[in-house]
């Protein structure tokens, strides 16, 4: 279980996809759902449509486009919200999200969401989990135009924010967005190691690893912000 100082932790920023909520979904729209409607689409075999989409997201990997719906939208003439609906059955929380986040908030901290998804995404998500009821403050960094890959957006974001870095825990699955933040100066980080609950959990090695938030439930009840 990672070791974290509560008693000095203020402000806990969180990303949503793979982190609060399953990322099943997303991989599965992604590497699954775009290339099969690819294949239909165009009458191409759908190893030929999968393989041409890893291309297309190595391009943008990282950048605002690679999480801009717009973007994918008119790259591939397909209504991507609409794609998404056809799947909003495999939308789901972690089961350790909202014992973690309620903690979190009954204890006093300030509680954000930094997501790179895009708005209407952000909003999907939103409406099958309400995960707005148990957060301070929902953030898409396509409002500030650049991804939490850069330290730019971290400038900004606590220009907005303005919180202390050293009294701020950070969580993600993306370790390279974890290295970012790193970079920027944030005193706790933790990595989630079991992302998407239908592949295996991996070792991280480069930060404190999580793979359920409520072995760390009593250790937040029991340091409340003073």
């Amino acid at each position: 279980m990672p070791f974290l100082r509560w008693e000095e932790i203020e402000t806990v920023l969180l990303d949503m996809d793979g982190t609060l909520l399953d990322l099943h979904f997303d991989n599965y729209f992604w590497l699954e759902h775009i290339p099969h409607k690819l294949a239909k689409k165009t009458g191409n075999p759908i190893d030929v449509c999968r393989n041409d989409m890893y291309a297309k997201y190595r391009k943008v990997s990282g950048q605002l486009e690679w999480y801009c719906l717009d973007y994918w939208a008119q790259q591939l003439d397909i209504d991507i919200m609409a794609a998404k609906r056809e799947i909003t059955h495999l939308i789901s929380l972690r089961p350790d999200t909202l014992p973690f986040l309620d903690a979190l908030r009954e204890s006093g901290r300030k509680v954000v969401l930094v997501t790179n998804a895009h708005p209407d995404g952000l909003s999907l998500k939103v409406e099958y989990t309400q995960l707005d009821q148990h957060i301070d403050q929902l953030i898409s960094t396509h409002t500030y135009g650049v991804t939490k890959e850069s330290l730019t957006l971290w400038e900004k974001l606590n220009g907005d924010l303005q919180f202390d870095k050293t009294k701020t825990l950070f969580v993600d699955d993306n370790l390279t967005i974890l290295n970012t933040a790193k970079q920027y100066g944030i005193k706790y980080l933790l990595a989630v190691e079991n992302p998407d609950s239908k592949l295996a959990p991996h070792t991280v090695e480069s930060f404190c690893g999580v793979r359920d938030y409520r072995n760390l439930v009593n250790d937040i009840i029991q340091n409340p912000l003073q």
